[in-house]
């Protein structure tokens, strides 16, 4: 039951049809996992504990450099050479002191990433390199937690969401492709699609509207632009083809 704070807090996401008390508890009760504190993960975690999302567990192995301040809108100068996770958490519980921030500066790999899934009712995928997001993909397929996928290259980006057993995953969608080297970007794009990303969280935890499953949507902010891609589930995917849904 929501107290008197909370109703004054999220009056304006109370106030919408269809998005009542019973949502906005559900999202008090939500646990999610950002992988990566970057210019999504920054983005995406702001508007999550805004939200009033009740537990955000922040996962990055990074510290807040100097290069990063064009699109990582939740570090400041004064945060330079402090370990990510650290900053963004500060920054969080300063936002919404409701909400319970948790924090693991660690390199993400096949054998964390289990338990710093478990427990969680979505994964936030806020990475830049795809090693990473292959091993946060299978992890995830394993536990049954769906994975909403992001990503920014310099005015383009995409989002997509998967859920195990049911969707095409990450592996369906590039194909075991592996890129290397530093991504241009301008810094209005993760903020952008991480917005999107914090849209489908809130719709998925709180049980409202269509998500995009099987769908990519991608953003040309040159154009301004949306266009939508069905990606077919692949049969013959290593990662999923065996998943059943839960």
């Amino acid at each position: 039951m929501l107290s008197e704070v909370e109703k004054e807090r999220y009056v304006r996401q109370l106030s919408m049809d269809g998005f009542g008390e019973p949502q906005q508890e559900k999202l008090a009760r939500a646990a999610v996992l950002v992988a990566g504190a970057g210019g999504l993960g920054c983005s995406v975690s702001l508007y999550l504990a805004a939200a009033g999302v009740g537990h955000l567990r922040i996962v990055d192995d990074g510290v807040v450099e100097l290069s990063n301040l064009n699109r990582q809108v939740a570090y400041s100068e004064q945060d330079i050479g402090i370990p990510k996770v650290e900053a963004i958490g500060r920054r969080l519980e300063g936002l919404n002191e409701g909400i319970e921030v948790e924090h693991h500066r660690v390199r993400m790999d096949e054998g964390n990433l289990p338990s710093l899934i478990s427990g969680c009712d979505a994964v936030i995928d806020a990475l830049d390199n795809l090693p990473t997001r292959y091993a946060v993909n299978q992890a995830a397929l394993s536990l049954g937690v769906p994975v909403i996928h992001g990503a920014a290259l310099g005015f383009f980006g995409q989002v997509m969401t998967i859920v195990p057993g049911v969707t095409p995953c990450l592996m369906c969608l590039y194909s075991g492709r592996v890129t290397t080297g530093v991504t241009p970007v301008i810094g209005v794009t993760p903020g952008v699609i991480g917005l999107l990303q914090a849209v489908e969280a809130i719709k998925l935890l709180s049980g409202l509207g269509r998500l995009l499953t099987g769908t990519l949507l991608m953003f040309d902010g040159l154009q301004m632009s949306f266009d939508r891609l069905e990606i077919p589930r692949d049969p013959d995917c290593p990662a999923c083809r065996h998943i059943q849904p839960r």
